[in-house]
């Protein structure tokens, strides 16, 4: 089943997409599941047949997609994860996962503008596949990782270069408002039995960026929640941005950076393709 959030006639909501458009499970559900996230942490079964006998049908083109998870508890993005990514940054291979901090302020969601600051010409993109937590917990045992997993989204992890070194830490980068884009929406786990198995692919103005196997992670996902929840509770709504592979456009000879006008998208098999327009910050 494919979620998603969106805006539709100034109304915030949450429903199941599908080829004719999208159910909108939140009309029927509001009450006792206000958002997404609610509806995840009682469990994606939860009343999904009733509601979808009554739930009406959106055209996708009368919706305003939001992030897929608009308001997450916490963001958690991973950084130097894969080995081709390692290598063009000439960074060595970490002992443990590198850990840096997203606020949901920073995201937008599919189809919506990815925002270039005005204090920056350096605004890259990063593809990753997110991790949506539906079952929380410490702790959690790799092996028992996957059963607290909602589903999967795309993402692209915008970093404003320059901010991001200005510092040992990332933060001041990747927190520009609307530079984070999260969708176009999350598939369930049920779909995607092993999160290793698929590929993704960045294309900027059509060219492809970045291509590789999320099997080339250095740390996979169970890997991560079990890390993750070591030091924190993860809740239901939690997001896992699990990191980006080579050919990030900071280290293409010469550098590649977004500007506005251009088309991003992030495409990972089985889930879909998140497309944005960049657009100059304005004030």
């Amino acid at each position: 089943m494919k979620l998603a959030s969106f805006e539709h006639n100034g109304v915030s909501g949450y429903g199941a997409v599908e080829d004719r458009g999208i159910l909108d499970l939140s009309a029927v559900l509001r009450d006792q599941y206000p958002t997404l996230r609610a509806y995840l942490a009682a469990g994606t079964a939860v009343a999904t047949e009733k509601a979808r006998e009554s739930a009406p049908l959106l055209a996708l083109d009368t919706v305003t997609f939001l992030p897929v998870i608009p308001e997450p508890s916490k963001i958690l993005c991973i950084g130097i994860n894969y080995a081709t990514h390692i290598a063009e940054a000439g960074r060595q291979t970490p002992d443990y996962p590198i850990i840096f901090v997203r606020f949901s302020e920073s995201q937008t969601g599919h189809l919506q503008p990815m925002i270039k600051p005005q204090e920056s010409n350096k605004f890259d993109f990063e593809g990753e596949l997110a991790v949506v937590i539906g079952r929380g917990g410490r702790r959690i045992a790799r092996e028992k990782a996957l059963d607290h997993v909602a589903g999967y989204a795309c993402y692209n992890d915008g970093s404003v270069r320059d901010w991001q070194r200005h510092s040992t830490q990332f933060t001041a980068g990747k927190n520009f408002p609307g530079t984070g884009a999260f969708g176009p929406w999350l598939v369930t786990a049920d779909e995607i039995p092993d999160p290793s198995a698929l590929k993704l692919e960045t294309r900027l103005n059509g060219d492809v960026m970045q291509r590789a196997p999320t099997s080339d992670l250095v740390f996979d996902v169970p890997a991560l929640i079990e890390y993750c929840s070591t030091m924190t509770e993860l809740v239901p709504g939690d997001v896992i941005i699990t990191g980006t592979s080579g050919g990030v456009g900071a280290f293409r000879d010469p550098p590649v950076f977004m500007k506005d006008g251009d088309t991003i998208e992030i495409e990972i098999s089985g889930i879909g393709t998140l497309r944005n327009v960049v657009r100059a910050e304005r004030v």
